[in-house]
């Protein structure tokens, strides 16, 4: 039985919920300190290997720097880049002193070739410093359910207690290829920008290898420090199932993500959501009390491991009240497919019908009583 909520907000938290892992006898052996894959849509565990354990996670930091700063808004205003924020050590998109830049260009600089004066900069543009920065990305970790994930740098350089756990890393990858902008960015080999002082057109590409090693790789970021070793979140497509990959402090990184593939693929399978039939928004302004809604585009494919499809529930994101005149095909809120707490993704809904605007007899009454003393006043 299909099960539908209604909510006033459009405010959901993803549960970080782990789920039994399914080990099949050909599970491949990485050479990784951890590892996992799971469904980038229930975030189900298809393979594990101690990905529980908090470890230094490198640069992979800069998917949750680059999600608050695509959420941050603003991308293409121009900005000169806070000089001290781009002096850093590390992997760099080039910044120097007095450069004109954009939160995307930012974005492109940090995801892909991982600069570090990329991601200072755009934390001090957006919090005023980096260490504020790190307060609003452990935020959001928490939101996230990221038990075992603390952020210190938001570059992910080494710092006291600065860590996460393969599975934790995954399901951030999971909500950030939610966000069109970060999944364009991330599955770009290269991209052109224009930045600098005054701004010219350079290319940046992607440090991470995998895009052109294996068929369907769509991100997502790659990571290394001393301390962390090699370290690649990825993310991948095959025949409508979608996986993200993890592997932390792993010197075979490439070949391992490929071999974790190969098996997962072959362990998941898609279900296709059966939305419910009658969907409706409380409604103000007109003779009825609601108005019918429908979905404006079927939902994609679910990849599931166990999951059965009965266990999706729908949540209908709306305001409290849609007020009158509607017409047919106006878009009134959001559909919500969850699975075990996580939201999978959002359909926007739109009008079925069509939706006058007519006051309610208590107003009439109301006007018409306003009127008539208005007249006795002119008359006595």
């Amino acid at each position: 039985m299909k099960r539908i909520v209604s909510a006033l907000s459009a405010v959901l938290l993803t549960a970080g919920l782990h789920f039994p892992v399914v080990y099949a006898e050909d599970a491949p052996d990485v050479s990784a300190k951890a590892a996992v894959v799971i469904s980038a849509d229930t975030g189900e565990i298809v393979y594990s290997h101690n990905s529980s354990e908090k470890l230094p996670m490198a640069s992979t930091t800069k998917i949750m720097t680059a999600l608050l700063c695509i959420e941050s808004g603003g991308l293409y205003e121009p900005f000169v880049a806070d000089s001290g924020a781009i002096r850093v050590e590390g992997s760099s998109m080039g910044l120097q002193d007095g450069d004109i830049v954009t939160k995307y260009a930012l974005c492109c600089g940090m995801l892909l070739p991982s600069g570090n004066d990329a991601a200072n900069a755009a934390a001090v543009r957006i919090a005023g410093s980096s260490e504020k920065f790190t307060e609003l990305m452990n935020s959001r970790a928490q939101e996230l359910g990221l038990t075992k994930t603390f952020f210190v740098t938001p570059s992910g350089l080494d710092g006291t207690g600065h860590g996460s756990s393969a599975y934790d890393m995954a399901v951030l990858a999971s909500a950030a290829l939610r966000n069109r902008v970060f999944r364009d960015i991330c599955s770009s080999e290269s991209i052109c920008l224009e930045f600098g002082n005054p701004p010219y057109k350079r290319w940046l590409r992607n440090t991470n290898k995998l895009l052109s090693m294996y068929g369907g790789t769509y991100g997502v970021k790659t990571g290394f420090t001393d301390e962390a070793g090699r370290c690649l979140v990825s993310a991948c497509e095959r025949d409508g199932k979608n996986l993200v990959c993890v592997t932390l402090n792993d010197r075979n990184d490439w070949n391992d993500h490929i071999s974790m593939y190969d098996h997962a693929f072959a362990e998941v399978h898609t279900v296709e959501p059966e939305l419910p039939q009658e969907l409706s928004i409380p409604l103000a302004g007109s003779c009825s009390k609601c108005i019918h809604v429908h979905a404006e585009a079927p939902p994609e494919p679910v990849t599931v491991l166990a999951a059965d499809k009965d266990e999706l529930t729908y949540t209908v994101i709306s305001s409290p009240f849609v007020y009158a005149p509607v017409k047919k095909g106006d878009r009134l809120g959001e559909l919500s497919i969850s699975f075990n707490s996580r939201e999978i993704r959002r359909i926007p809904l739109c009008a079925a019908e069509n939706a006058e605007y007519a006051a309610s007899p208590d107003t009439r009454d109301s006007i018409s009583n306003k009127i008539k003393t208005k007249l006795r006043s002119f008359f006595s």
